[in-house]
């Protein structure tokens, strides 16, 4: 694979720089508190978190496809170092600890550098949007539950929900009120501002005004907590002293630590990329999160990773490339060369709301509300990806998010749609039982739809659906297979089964419209024998015609209904007749109220038309987009439904009736020439469609007139 340098920066648009520079300065200023508080919960001093925003962030840009993600110091992984700490009885700070926490982000780059050459990137693709937004909504509320304590006057928490909701409970038994009150107020702002006015930089406002509340009305002196002092200058560059370590433990914390790393970073910025329209190369994502923590190793500060917050609040501020990260990179080295004053008169609770605020965007909030309204599965698998997070922590959500991926494929596999066809009188076809109540079994035989390949899973589904079915007339079994592309053993075995048990009660039994492919699978797996006896047939009307049902068929028609049968199908309407051919087809049961519903539209844009003769002249085609979409019968169908509604229309059409008229018949004639020109073979059967759509409008008619009489 070709590494690509600074790709997002090909084709750069001039345009973008000036929002991109802005972007990345407001970056670098929300990356002071939230970076020297992660420092601090690795068990590192707080300045080294500067220290992994400076050369970290820079390399990430350089390799990274990204257009928009941000690298740096976050939660998760120095969360699980500062746990390895605590593990060993090591002491936050110490000598020891610097040693230490350097030498897992160098092993966490070079467990990813691995990663990349054994292509690990692919086991993204088997992770499902709800299984991605669980686990991104997870890991954000996990970073907002750990903040809430800083409000609160105290430090910020560590671990899972449990964990963190008894140190929350801790820290509400001791609340520093002044500090809660300035936190809540500088969210609401930031919240309201951000409705109101998204674009305008909230976040460094509250910053430059925070400062000048330490320095005029010296809240710190009411206990209000500020972000320590730091001393200026860039860090010296170091390696481990791998002398002083246990390497298996520490390469094993490492692996733990870069899985963490891998999955959430590449899930939050394929959700990103999805969000905004943009490729990413997942692969080379990876080798940019080696290549950052291989630089945090070297300046001594802890493993890094892709900031959901940041990244979001750079999503708020329209930034384009990663240009914003070298931004923020260069930003935080002068910073740290001359600016580093400032840094000690910025309120905690202040910058806890901002870095809440940026977080509170990333719950997916309106992913979970859709998938609760349209699939009830996937909102389960949405929620327990985002519980297994808050509650088991980062590796254990992502294994738990990807088994339950697994856990839906197979699911909705092994119970497929399948459905049991019969006829309509006088239409040509099969349709589903299920949903047309015109359609009616022929006699004597089972017609069976399966719509997914049969392995393990489903292929008990097919038996006991065939085996309930069966009656005592049954004569006949076919499967159409159309949708059935592969088949494992077990379903070979079974189908087999299945053909002996049929012929033992004198039914024939047949496989039909499949491909060539599952014929070669059938061969392979040991059952070509069902071919050669003449089980497998190339089309339902084969299968039929073998075992001598010839039409017309005789169909299965309750006692009740066969008196009825004739009259109730010369009333169908359109859309019952299945003659809405596109319509049907893309909007199913909602077909009615699709048509009219674009019936509706033609008649309003026909209202809206200052000149009528106009569209008489040029035709409905150059004004009606949708136009283009619609199937021959489903236009037919419009224009007549056209006819029956332009009473409907203003006084000022209605008397240009004549006119409309004109318009639509002119529209007739283009349909016409139009099929005659590019599907002949189908305009026989528009003309018997037109016949049979005047037969029934006259045979309504006659019925009305006797109801009236």
């Amino acid at each position: 694979m070709k590494i690509h340098i600074l790709s997002t920066l090909r084709n750069y648009d001039k345009n973008y720089l000036k929002q991109d520079i802005f972007s990345g300065i407001i970056i670098a200023a929300v990356s002071i508190p939230i970076s020297m508080g992660y420092a601090q919960i690795s068990g590192l001093p707080a300045v080294y978190g500067l220290y992994g925003s400076v050369l970290p962030i820079l390399l990430f840009a350089i390799f990274s496809t990204s257009r928009q993600f941000i690298f740096g110091v976050d939660a998760a992984p120095a969360a699980l170092a500062g746990s390895a700490l605590l593990t060993l009885g090591i002491t936050p700070g110490s000598r020891e600890a610097l040693n230490y926490v350097s030498a897992l982000a160098l092993f966490t780059g070079l467990w990813l550098l691995f990663f990349y050459f054994i292509r690990a990137d692919r086991m993204v693709g088997f992770i499902s949007t709800p299984v991605m937004g669980g686990f991104i909504s997870g890991i954000a509320l996990t970073i907002i539950l750990m903040q809430i304590p800083k409000l609160m006057g105290s430090s910020a928490g560590s671990g899972e929900i449990i964990e963190l909701a008894e140190y929350i409970y801790s820290a509400a038994r001791n609340i520093h009120w002044l500090s809660l009150l300035l936190g809540i107020i500088t969210l609401l702002v930031i919240r309201l501002c951000k409705k109101f006015i998204p674009k305008f930089p909230i976040a460094i406002l509250v910053m430059f005004l925070a400062v000048l509340c330490t320095i005029f009305l010296h809240i710190d002196t009411y206990g209000v907590q500020l972000l320590a002092s730091v001393n200026r200058g860039l860090p010296a560059l170091t390696f481990p002293d791998f002398s002083q370590i246990d390497l298996t433990q520490a390469a094993g914390r490492g692996l733990m630590i870069s899985l963490v790393v891998m999955a959430e970073t590449l899930l939050a910025e394929n959700n990103f990329a999805f969000r905004n329209g943009y490729p990413l190369e997942d692969r080379q994502e990876i080798l940019a999160c080696a290549a950052g923590n291989i630089a945090s190793a070297i300046v001594g500060s802890c493993p890094v990773n892709g900031s959901i917050s940041r990244t979001s609040m750079n999503e708020q501020y329209s930034g384009h490339s990663q240009v914003v990260s070298i931004t923020a990179g260069i930003t935080m080295t002068f910073l740290l060369l001359f600016f580093t004053g400032f840094i000690g008169f910025l309120p905690v609770p202040i910058l806890t709301a901002i870095v809440i605020s940026a977080l509170m965007d990333v719950v997916e909030i309106h992913l979970c509300i859709r998938l609760f309204h349209q699939s009830q599965q996937e909102f389960h698998i949405f929620m327990a990806a985002c519980i297994s997070v808050l509650c088991l922590g980062t590796i254990y959500g992502v294994l738990i998010g990807v088994l339950l991926s697994f856990f839906a494929v197979i699911t909705k596999a092994a119970n497929p749609n399948r459905f049991f066809l019969g006829i309509i009188p006088g239409k040509e076809g099969y349709h589903d039982l299920s949903r047309n109540i015109h359609a009616y079994p022929i006699k004597g035989v089972l017609l069976y739809r399966f719509n997914e390949n049969l392995f393990f899973a489903n292929i008990n589904v097919l038996q006991s659906d065939l085996e309930n079915a069966i009656k005592e007339d049954t004569k006949v079994i076919i499967i159409d297979a159309r949708a059935v592309n592969s088949m494992d053993i077990t379903a070979a075995d079974h189908l087999e089964e299945l053909a002996a048990s049929f012929s033992k009660k004198n039914i024939k039994f047949y496989i039909t419209e499949h491909t060539e492919q599952l014929n070669l699978q059938m061969r392979q797996l040991g059952i070509e024998h069902l071919i050669r006896e003449g089980h497998v047939r190339r089309t339902i009307l084969a299968a039929l015609h073998d075992a001598e049902i010839l039409p017309p068929y005789t169909l299965d028609v309750p006692e009740e209904e066969r008196e009825f049968v004739t009259r109730r199908l010369s009333f169908l309407p359109a859309e019952e007749e299945n003659t809405l051919e596109e319509f049907a087809w893309a909007y199913g049961d909602q077909v009615v109220e699709e048509i009219e519903h674009e019936v509706h539209h033609i008649l309003n844009h026909i209202h809206g038309l200052k000149d009528i003769e106009e569209i008489i002249e040029n035709g409905l085609e150059d004004h009606l987009e949708s136009w283009h979409s619609l199937g021959a019968f489903d236009e037919d169908e419009i224009l007549r439904r056209i006819e029956l509604h332009v009473d409907e229309m203003p006084k000022s059409l209605t008397d240009n009736k004549h006119l409309i008229y004109q318009l639509i018949e002119k529209r007739r004639r283009i349909l016409k020439d139009k099929i005659l020109r590019e599907h002949p073979e189908i305009f026989e059967k528009l003309e018997k469609h037109r016949k049979k759509l005047e037969e029934r409008l006259e045979h309504q008619r006659k019925h009305l007139d006797k109801s009236d009489s």
